[in-house]
């Protein structure tokens, strides 16, 4: 599969990475071997890189991802995981807490260091308390050699300037802000980014299922304008014989700005259709008459967090 470097890391990530929030059960009930063999076809077909969190099953993301790579050499696959979220209204990113989350992550995936460690949603807090706190101890974290970089996660574009305007990050990974109907990571932060030779990872291409053909889950917070123009996207996709999933997928992984996109599964077979999608050329007349199906609700989405950090 296609590499990129991300930022100055000196990391080469796959165009595609591997989301394990769903062997933490964030969607469906997943057994030991769906989950296990998911990792597997994941490695085997080229997401190498791999991207996790305490937050994502209460840890058992973390727990079932590192039985699942517990006799796969370490220098075979790139790490990601998070701190600071811990369940849907826990949150933690005091100093202390820092250096005991990434102690629980690396002990449960049973590796000596993560090569990118980010806070989680910091959308959710006082985020001045993620420079001035978090961000000082986590590279404490990675002076001791637990951690190789650094960075912040989240939805709202605002809470990436207000960190980087303060403070320096190796990475950022941002979610359903670069898809088929939403660009506001390209359109206002890409080129900060840039400038300040800060790695790029995007994840959710398929923004919460609403750019696929399965049932929109009850949680989803798009509009219902976006709702409804994706059926429609979806509707027209299938017209032409094509998944919409598929043009989702393929769209995220051109943009050469973005070093990998994470999409997640507990679903071996969905892996290997991704693997397959991102070597295949993007019908760029499809692409076209998408996106002008997506035009009148381009760039809508919701708040997520404190008002004040969107």
């Amino acid at each position: 599969m296609q590499t990129r470097l991300l930022g100055k890391t000196g990391l080469k990530l796959p165009i595609l990475g591997f989301g394990a929030s769903s062997l933490g059960q964030e969607f469906r009930r997943v057994n030991l071997d769906e989950a296990i063999r998911s990792v597997h076809v994941a490695l085997e077909s080229g997401l190498n890189f791999i991207d996790t969190s305490p937050f994502y099953g209460r840890g058992m993301s973390e727990v079932l991802l590192g039985t699942a790579l517990r006799d796969i050499p370490r220098e075979q696959y790139l790490l990601s995981s998070k701190l600071g979220r811990y369940d849907l209204a826990h949150f933690d990113f005091s100093a202390k807490r820092v250096v005991e989350s990434v102690d629980v992550s690396l002990h449960r995936l049973g590796t000596d260091h993560l090569d990118i460690c980010l806070c989680h949603d910091i959308e959710f807090v006082d985020m001045q308390q993620i420079v001035d706190e978090t961000l000082p101890a986590l590279r404490k974290v990675r002076d001791q050699g637990k951690v190789r970089f650094i960075g912040i996660s989240g939805y709202p574009m605002k809470l990436f300037n207000f960190v980087l305007d303060q403070t320096e990050l190796d990475v950022i990974l941002s979610y359903n802000q670069y898809t088929l109907q939403n660009t506001r990571l390209s359109d206002e932060l890409i080129p900060h980014l840039k400038s300040k030779g800060v790695g790029i990872m995007n994840a959710g291409p398929f923004s919460a299922r609403l750019l696929t053909n399965a049932p929109l889950p009850k949680w989803l917070k798009e509009p219902e304008n976006v709702k409804a123009a994706a059926r429609r996207a979806a509707e027209h996709c299938a017209k032409k014989g094509i998944d919409i999933a598929k043009l989702a997928l393929q769209f995220s992984v051109a943009n050469p700005d973005i070093t990998t996109t994470i999409a997640g599964s507990a679903n071996p077979d969905n892996i290997r259709s991704w693997a397959r999608w991102v070597e295949e050329p993007l019908d760029q007349q499809l692409l076209a008459e998408v996106l002008d199906i997506f035009k009148p609700v381009k760039n809508l989405g919701h708040l997520e967090g404190l008002e004040k950090n969107n």
